[in-house]
């Protein structure tokens, strides 16, 4: 499946998660076609990236940009080509409702309130996904439980009633040490922000550094309460995280 087997430096446990990503890689590719990897160019969504292209997979990796990233996560898209040899597909918002948007309420109006950081984000990140993932079985991410506490049951599986399709969480189980020990055993390029103290990168406007201590997505939409930070990318309908618990109801 792999190119070349795990590096023995990533020890016993880590090696085992890594086989076992492996293999679950190549279960969904040959169950659930056409799937995507929806990537946001993250550590984690990075080793999805590399398994699925180390093993030649036929699973679109597919990501969104939503004209406020960071240049350095821009040339993370570049860096994959380079590494690959392989484009992953970019989708971006529609461009009518970016200037709708802007001209009522101003290019910065989602630090004003909740509501309107929402409603940009539906914009720029929600809908192209929408279109992304139509006509597709099943999409991947790179959440872990780990990430915040309103991640902390996510599942390794579940159904997307938003999408009306499967969603798998491979890395759901790994932490942060194990991801990057993965990145730095396989030469995976990464966000050069991550060397600055980001621990979580979204737009620029939306994302700062972490102090020591912090939770990992504490730098993203931080002037909100944490309960409220996500951009709905991964809500159902009731506009919560889907548990583990409630993954296969």
């Amino acid at each position: 499946m792999r190119a070349e087997n795990p590096a023995p430096s990533l020890g016993a446990g880590l090696q085992a998660k890594v086989e076992a990503l492996d293999r679950a890689l190549v279960e969904i590719a040959a169950t659930q076609s056409p799937a995507a990897l929806a990537s946001s160019l993250s550590i984690e969504d990075m080793v999805l990236t590399d398994a699925v292209f180390r093993a030649g997979l036929p699973i679109e990796v597919l990501t969104l940009d939503t004209g406020r990233l960071h240049g350095d996560t821009l040339r993370v898209i570049e860096a994959i080509r380079e590494r690959y040899g392989r484009s992953i597909t970019v989708y971006r918002p529609d461009p009518h409702a970016v200037f709708d948007y802007v001209s009522v309420f101003g290019r910065d109006a989602f630090y004003r309130s909740a509501s309107l950081r929402k409603r940009c984000c539906e914009i720029r990140k929600v809908e192209p996904l929408r279109r992304a993932l139509a006509g597709k079985r099943a999409w991947l991410t790179g959440l872990r439980r780990g990430q915040s506490a309103g991640r902390s049951e996510v599942p390794a599986r579940g159904f997307d009633p938003v999408h009306g399709i499967e969603k798998f969480n491979p890395l759901a189980g790994w932490s942060e040490p194990e991801v990057w020990s993965y990145i730095r055993a396989f030469a995976v390029p990464y966000n050069a922000l991550y060397e600055q103290g980001y621990r979580s990168i979204g737009c620029a406007p939306c994302t700062r550094p972490v102090t020591p201590g912090e939770d990992v997505r504490a730098g993203r939409w931080w002037w909100e309460e944490p309960e409220s930070r996500e951009c709905g990318l991964h809500l159902g309908p009731d506009g919560r995280l889907v548990r583990a618990n409630e993954a296969s109801a």
